[in-house]
């Protein structure tokens, strides 16, 4: 059999947090459409005969119905093409949800929170949806296989051996539990990052998000596309996103002036394919402000700009003053001194302290 494996779309995302242009936001909806669409294709100009889609299609707060019907028309044009959903965090199987309450097209199947077979001639496809944002037990423990001899699938949303307390809200799964299950392939999503053909035969996979929703997602996006026997599994990722994040560091140490910073901005060498977030970082001879920066940036490619920079200022000779910038440097830094077992957060958020304090007494 041959199938397509995505997860993650979360179509009508707000991207609030992507870029400080607005207009961003819009353009990787359209991009979310745009890749969808070359899903479709393949399974068109391939035959593919399944299509899973392991949770957060959408984003339940968000989605509107028109991009709802945009994706089932998308599924009207793959009709011989068998399509498994099994909802997730952001996309739960609720009352009002578009899962409950749209007329999906025949070849599409939404799984819900009763862990459920589909029996198949060749295959049996199994999957569980989250009927909330939360879900700390689906029951698969329990689930036993009933026909080792067919090809038996998984399909479904959460966290492989989740240890954190957040991580354990969002069905965290034993990855050694699922191995003795004796699936032939398990169609994971949840985590954004691509996991496949790390170990011999992987036959439990995360495709990543379809499209990168941030700088939080870098490199490349796409789909898996495998073929399956019994006796073998062959998997590849196929890239579909056409834009790729990326981070440039920018150390302006020895950049003395806010125009030499924007020269430097406008000289880097940027693909046509990237969006770009700058992250500065050095001692800053001058006060910097990253939106205005942004204002100057020439290539539109980039989107962000972090400022990670400190005051150039020696605080050691500060300190020794006799002044009230200096009888409050010695204060931070005795704190600093008197702190055992001081974190690098915690001293990253006293350093900003002292940044803010001598601002305030300029």
């Amino acid at each position: 059999m041959k199938f397509i494996h995505i997860a993650d779309m979360h179509f009508d995302s707000p991207f609030v947090r992507l870029s400080d242009k607005d207009v961003m936001g819009d353009l990787r909806r359209l991009d979310q459409r745009k890749v969808f669409k070359k899903v479709i294709e393949y399974i068109k100009q391939n035959n593919i005969e399944f299509l899973f889609i392991s949770g957060d299609l959408y984003e339940h707060k968000y989605i509107k119905q028109t991009t709802i019907e945009y994706i089932n028309n998308l599924f009207k044009e793959i009709p011989n093409t068998k399509i498994f959903i099994s909802p997730g965090n952001h996309d739960p199987y609720l009352k009002n949800s578009y899962y409950n309450k749209f007329e999906w097209n025949e070849n599409v199947k939404i799984f819900t929170s009763k862990l459920e077979k589909v029996e198949l001639e060749d295959v049996n496809i199994y999957g569980y949806g989250f009927d909330d944002f939360y879900l700390t037990d689906s029951k698969i423990e329990d689930l036993i296989l009933e026909n080792k001899d067919k090809l038996n699938i998984l399909v479904i949303h959460g966290t492989l051996d989740g240890a954190s307390i957040e991580e354990k809200q969002y069905n965290s799964m034993s990855k050694k539990m699922l191995k003795e299950k004796g699936f032939d392939y398990i169609a994971l999503g949840h985590i954004h990052k691509l996991y496949f053909n790390e170990e011999e035969n992987q036959r439990i996979v995360y495709p990543g998000s379809t499209v990168s929703l941030g700088f939080d997602e870098l490199g490349e996006h796409g789909m898996i596309q495998g073929e399956l026997t019994k006796d073998q599994i062959k998997t590849k990722f196929i890239p579909l996103d056409e834009k790729e994040f990326k981070e440039i560091k920018l150390d302006i140490t020895d950049i003395p002036s806010k125009e030499e910073l924007i020269e430097k901005i406008n000289e880097l060498d940027i693909k046509e394919n990237e969006y770009i977030k700058i992250i500065l970082e050095g001692k800053r001879n001058f006060e910097i402000n990253t939106y205005e920066l942004l204002k100057f940036a020439l290539d539109e490619k980039i989107i962000k700009i972090k400022n990670k920079t400190k005051i150039a200022i020696d605080l050691d000779k500060l300190s020794n003053e006799n002044t009230l910038k200096g009888l409050f440097i010695k204060e931070m830094k005795e704190r600093i001194k008197n702190q055992e077992n001081i974190t690098k957060e915690e001293k990253e958020i006293i350093e900003n302290a002292i940044e803010i304090g001598l601002e305030a007494l300029e």
